[in-house]
């Protein structure tokens, strides 16, 4: 293996440390390298071209009162395939935060689960303001760069996909929105377009917005709430642009003493808003269905007169009865997809009568799907899912879901053995939705060690095509994202 050390930081946590999130598979990295010719089981394969990247939570500091795992630092995961060859590097995304906090060697700004008023800095970003943006939610990229995001709405941090050269943060025609953009703005890989939505506490409480493959911001919109809501994704069809307002959000009585205590109405509906990809307030269509929570959606596609939309419904979103035994647990609940019960569900709007039907789609938990980015927007066959660990927020394994069939392929990991979010890479040249391969990294914390795993996607189960050496185990995280060679 050929490894070069880039940089080392030194980290302000305590030694021996033993919070949940920040030890195990949780265990923060603090340095950055770069990595060819690796340990390698297999054979990487020929066709496969293109990027894997992976964001993830690495706390550098102690936090002012109390640590949330998605309060760490974002630090990429890059590892690029060509001809049969792989390349690795990670890097820390240098946030404005991020930067001031090197400087002052402590953490200034209050977590999620901390009061806004406990910050040290005098600013501050996200949807209820005065939040630190880390930009380690999520990653996607376009216009050949990886954008690196966060969840409660921030700047969007531009790296240069293969290597993690910084580029600065992201605007579009000199503009970027005052109220940010959340995480999981969804590429249209068959149009290259990017559609976005970000969130606030003051009306008209969202907004949406359309950019082009050129970098031009093409549409922006007002979508007008009730109040202050909590979305985390979106969805897209080859027309639509599916936004939500889900009955779990900020209790309006809290949020006027300035806390920010989530609530479940269960006496008030899912919305969900259906506005054309290029379409303005006045042409949003309104529907219901049965209250929940949903975190991420599969994929969204026309069927006739009916709009299909897939993603993970949550029977239990504020994990309601449920008290964990450990000490060291406790209020992380909700971080648990078992605890949520989060279940495939598919909806379908009909637009010509208005009227929603749904229906549950795997008795299994599972949550964090990846489809083969071509069909983004239209029908797909299969998913692949997260295996999703008891009492944890990380992943034992993943799950092909055929959605014609129902068969789920079952992946799981040896214990103590964790995978990311996985990525499903189409091979060159295929010609199948399932023709190409799944793509995770792994945390094994029994041997310390993390790999790249390549199967095949049409048959998982028969193990890794190619099992390639990291130079350090890395921590768990969040989202992930694929590129081809020929989008950058």
């Amino acid at each position: 293996m050929a490894v070069e050390l880039r940089n080392s930081f030194e980290p302000g946590l305590p030694p021996g440390d033993t919070h949940p999130y920040r030890s195990g598979v949780w265990r923060p990295q603090h340095r950055e390298y770069d990595a060819w010719d690796m340990e390698l089981e297999g054979e990487i394969p020929s066709d496969l071209s293109g990027v894997y990247l992976r964001n993830t939570e690495n706390p550098l500091f102690e936090p002012i009162k109390r640590y949330h795992p998605f309060d760490g630092d974002a630090m990429l995961h890059s590892i690029s395939f060509g001809n049969g060859e792989a390349r690795y590097t990670n890097r820390f995304v240098r946030t404005e935060a991020f930067l001031a906090e090197q400087e002052a060697k402590q953490s200034l700004w209050a977590g999620i689960t901390e009061h806004p008023s406990n910050a040290i800095a005098d600013h501050g970003w996200g949807a209820r303001t005065m939040m630190k943006d880390n930009a380690s939610t999520d990653v996607i990229v376009h216009q050949g760069r990886a954008l690196a995001s966060f969840y409660q709405c921030g700047e969007l941090y531009a790296l240069d996909p293969v290597t993690l050269e910084d580029l600065g943060r992201t605007q579009w025609n000199g503009f970027f929105p005052p109220e940010g953009v959340s995480a999981h703005p969804t590429l249209d890989e068959n149009t290259g377009e990017l559609m976005f939505f970000n969130y606030g506490a003051d009306a008209p409480y969202m907004h949406y917005g359309v950019v082009s493959p050129e970098g031009e911001l093409t549409n922006y919109v007002d979508i007008p709430l009730p109040g202050p809501r909590l979305p985390h994704d979106m969805a897209v069809t080859e027309n639509w642009s599916i936004l939500n307002d889900l009955p779990l959000f900020w209790d309006p009585e809290a949020l006027a003493d300035g806390y920010y205590s989530n609530r479940f109405r269960r006496d008030l509906p899912s919305r969900f808003a259906l506005i054309p990809r290029y379409g303005s307030t006045e042409d949003i269509r309104w529907f219901e269905a049965d209250p929940t929570f949903v975190l991420h959606w599969s994929n969204a596609y026309e069927d006739g007169d009916e709009v299909v939309l897939d993603g993970f419904f949550q029977h239990n979103p504020t994990a309601r009865g449920v008290q964990r035994q450990a000490p060291e647990m406790k209020g992380f609940e909700t971080l648990d997809m078992n605890v949520l019960q989060a279940r495939a569900h598919r909806w379908r709007f009909n637009l010509k009568t208005g009227e929603t039907t749904e229906e549950q789609m795997s008795e299994r938990c599972a949550e964090f799907p990846m489809i083969n980015g071509r069909y983004v927007g239209r029908r797909n066959r299969y998913t692949y899912n997260a295996i999703c660990a008891d009492g944890l927020f990380a992943f034992t394994g993943l799950i092909k879901h055929d959605l014609e069939t129902g068969i789920e392929e079952i992946i799981n990991m040896d214990e103590g053995v964790y995978v990311s979010e996985t990525v499903m890479a189409p091979r060159e040249g295929s010609t199948a939705e399932d023709d190409g391969y799944l793509i995770t990294f792994t945390s094994d914390i029994v041997n310390d060690v993390s790999d790249c795993l390549i199967l095949d996607a049409a048959r998982p189960n028969d193990g890794p095509v190619a099992k390639i050496r990291l130079p350090e185990r890395i921590a768990s995280g969040t989202h992930s994202t694929w590129a081809p060679a020929s989008a950058y």
